[in-house]
């Protein structure tokens, strides 16, 4: 998809990355759901990285002087969602990734090649 990312994604993609986070996906929903315009995806290995992916996309976005509307999950760390109005950040363990398959569910959503 010939699509850019915004600053803000872009800032998602890089603390995510600097967290070592997994497949790193963003789906463009802008034209199949009201929701939201984008999701953010990613894997982490275990509880402690889950939980620093979120960290560190929060800290990323405070510094633009953005804040989340809400977060889900952060305790169990199975399956974090962090609500920026515009786009969702999805921070998943392994087995639920696959379970929710995100990616399969908004099939119809656009890809954006990061």
């Amino acid at each position: 998809m010939a699509e850019s990312i915004t600053k803000e994604i872009k800032a998602v993609i890089d603390a995510m990355e600097d967290k070592k986070g997994l497949d790193i996906t963003v789906l463009d929903l802008s034209s199949v759901s009201d929701i939201t315009d984008h999701f953010i995806i990613c894997s982490g290995t275990n509880r402690s990285q889950i939980q620093a992916l979120s960290d560190g996309v929060e800290e990323a976005l405070a510094k633009k002087g953005l804040f989340h509307k809400g977060i889900e999950g952060y305790d169990t760390a199975n399956w974090i969602l962090l609500d920026y109005g515009d786009f969702v950040v999805h921070i998943f363990d392994k087995d639920s990734r696959s379970m929710y398959d995100l990616e399969r569910v908004w099939g119809d959503a656009g890809k954006i090649e990061i």
